[in-house]
């Protein structure tokens, strides 16, 4: 008997949140890294704009400065969507504000910009990228970018120790769990899963598409964790999408 693999275990070491908690992740879709393409840049203020008129919901990343300070910005590196090179995590967040979009897109904005311009009009999840386990400095950075922002926000990463770190130094902020089946649909796989969810305790799932159907989703969800699914661009997907999750985190075809 798989015991380990079981919905009472998950339960009970990964409780599901009360549905009015989580509610607000629901009735919308989610433009991934905002509304970009046809010369909108993403992770842009365009971007995220343009999401906005439509009433959709946005998704953007976070990365760290050398500090910890958190900026939207979805690479590592500084290469592709900027003219200039380097690793953002070694950089300090003053040289990071001097920092220029390709195309005229403005500057790299701080969370907190971002959240601004949002104001609450809709709802934000806010994947914190993270490689290792060091994650105190930007999650920190997050909760004070959060602090007074009375729209509805979400985070959610990779990394089971981001959302570990916002149960515990910041409950009140909804948290999820991103997750791939990706070379990982073997026993080994199936074991990580759930052990990263005991670890991470999240309040929904962020999960592949090309994963479904996914009998770890569906039994998260049955038991009461929403589920959005990343990244939706062909009209196949969004059929997927509307079976097995409940919000699609999508893109549009690129012009």
């Amino acid at each position: 008997m798989r015991l380990f693999l079981s919905k009472p275990l998950d339960s009970w070491l990964a409780p599901a949140p009360e549905p009015e908690r989580v509610g607000f992740l629901k009735g919308q879709p989610y433009a991934h890294r905002g509304l970009h393409g046809s010369g909108i840049l993403e992770n842009s203020s365009a971007a995220f704009e343009s999401a906005i008129q439509l009433g959709h919901g946005i998704e953007c990343d976070v990365q760290a400065a050398e500090d910890g300070r958190a900026f939207v910005f979805h690479d590592y590196e500084l290469d592709r969507l900027t003219d200039q090179t380097g690793v953002l995590a070694r950089m300090r967040p003053e040289d990071i504000d001097r920092v220029q979009l390709k195309d005229g897109h403005g500057k790299i904005p701080r969370l907190r910009e971002t959240l601004d311009q949002i104001a609450g009009r809709v709802p934000v999840l806010i994947e914190i990228k993270s490689k290792n386990m060091r994650v105190g400095p930007l999650c920190l950075s997050v909760r004070r970018a959060l602090e007074g922002y009375t729209g509805k926000a979400a985070i959610m990463s990779f990394n089971p120790l981001v959302s570990a770190w916002f149960r515990k130094n910041a409950e009140h902020v909804v948290r999820g769990l991103v997750v791939t089946e990706e070379d990982t649909k073997n026993w080994r796989g199936r074991i990580a899963r759930h052990r990263n969810l005991w670890a991470a305790k999240p309040d929904f799932l962020a999960y592949d598409v090309r994963d479904f159907p996914s009998s770890f989703a569906a039994s998260q969800r049955s038991r009461g964790l929403p589920v959005v699914t990343w990244t939706v661009r062909t009209a196949e997907q969004e059929r997927i999408a509307a079976m097995y999750a409940d919000e699609p985190v999508y893109e549009r075809p690129q012009s």
